[in-house]
Parts: structure tokens; sequence; C-alpha cells
């Protein structure tokens, strides 16, 4: 069974749902998805939201590692993308060579195009951006993570992953956080990432693979009467 995490943001609530319908869909295993809401945690997690936190699983998100008592494996993903394949294929990269790493995580090398996102966020730009926002943390191994140094630890040395050393840092291929409108399109991307906007956004209702996206959120609400 894979333990995954969906980042949830009451904004954009319908994208972590569409996000979980294309997981169960391909998957060829048992998936145990969690919906990561603050409100949920807060008895735990009682960071405020902070004026840069674009969402509200900005900070939550390395909260997972705790919320398993740290045993086993949790992939996180931000609740704008889409699965595109078996999500069990994932798991192969949880193997010998990666055990004693810490993380795996898609080493993105790129500065954003935008200044604005999606709903007026600031498009921040940093150094290691949008690393975080597909993790398969090896939860054992990330017992730095407590609610307290969560609740307390800069953003930027939670993102930028300064609470590991570098060689703890494992790798994921980039298919498995392609981002839309910053990459080409791709028919060999397994998870698609609308970090600018997701088509649910009238923004960007004509971003590349929005086709798709509206394919799974009509799957998902489908309803057959016998």
């Amino acid at each position: 069974m894979l333990r995954i995490a969906i980042g949830y943001d009451p904004r954009e609530s319908v994208a972590a749902y569409v996000l979980h319908h294309s997981l169960h869909k391909k998957s060829t295993i048992p998936l145990d998805v969690t919906i990561l809401n603050r409100a949920n945690i807060q008895e735990a997690f009682k960071r405020p939201r902070g004026e840069y936190d674009s969402t509200d699983f900005a900070i939550s998100r390395f909260m997972c590692p705790f919320l398993a008592n740290y045993k086993g494996w949790t992939l996180f993903m931000d609740c704008d993308m889409l699965c595109r394949v078996d999500i069990a294929e994932i798991a192969k990269h949880i193997n010998l060579a990666n055990w004693y790493k810490s993380v795996l995580v898609v080493k993105h090398d790129y500065t954003p195009k935008d200044e604005v996102k999606f709903l007026n966020a600031v498009q921040t730009k940093y150094r290691r951006k949008n690393w975080s926002s597909v993790i398969l943390f090896n939860n054992e191994r990330c017992r730095k993570l407590t609610p307290e140094y969560v609740t307390n630890a800069p953003g930027l040395e939670l993102h930028q992953f300064g609470w590991l050393p570098d060689d703890q840092i494992g790798e994921l291929p980039v298919e498995w956080n392609w981002l839309v409108g910053e990459y080409p399109p791709n028919p060999n991307a397994k998870i698609v990432h609308y970090t600018r906007g997701g088509p649910y956004f009238k923004e960007y209702r004509s971003c590349d693979y929005a086709n798709e996206w509206f394919y799974t959120y009509e799957d998902m609400i489908r309803c057959d009467q016998r």
C-alpha cells in the first residue's frame, strides 16, 4: 500500500479531489490517500499562514512524517496536479539505492516565467523552486520535522531542504513533476503540475493538459443510473 498526502486549499478544493481520482483510477496497488487539510491538524500544527504562503498547505506538507509516526514512506503532492500513469511506478524508486535517502524529489533548475500566478499570488522565486511540490518522504529519516520545528522554521529553510544534508536529498526523474507552462508539452509526463494555475481557473482553461484534467473531472462526477 502506498501512503499519499495531497495538499488542500479551500480556494481550489476541486483540484485535490480530481487529483485523488486520477490516482485511484489508474493505480494497480491499494492507496492510502489523505487530503492534507491544515484545519484537521491544528492541534499539532499551530503555525499561522504567512504572507508569502500562496496556499494553505505551503508549510503543512512538512508535517507528513509526523502524521505517519515517522514510519514507512509518504508521497506528498501539491493539489494542482494530475496523475497520468499508474502511481505504483513511483514506488519503484523506493529501492535499496534510495533507502538511505531522507527524501526523493525532482530537482528542477529553472526560473519561473511569471511574476504573478493564480489568484494574483506572487510567484516567489528562490533556489530549489518547486522541489517540495512532490516529495517522497522516508519518514523515519525525517525525524527533525517535529511539529515544533515545522511551526517555527523559516519557510525557505523548509522548502529548500536546509534541514537535510545535500547527500540525503535523492532524485526523481523530471517526468514525476512536469511543470505545465514552464516546460513544453511532454507525452511521457507522469505527473503534470499546473504550477502557474490549473484549468479550473478561467485564465488557464486552455493550458497544456487541460483537456485531460476536464476529462478526469467529468469521470469523477459521473453517476450511472440503471
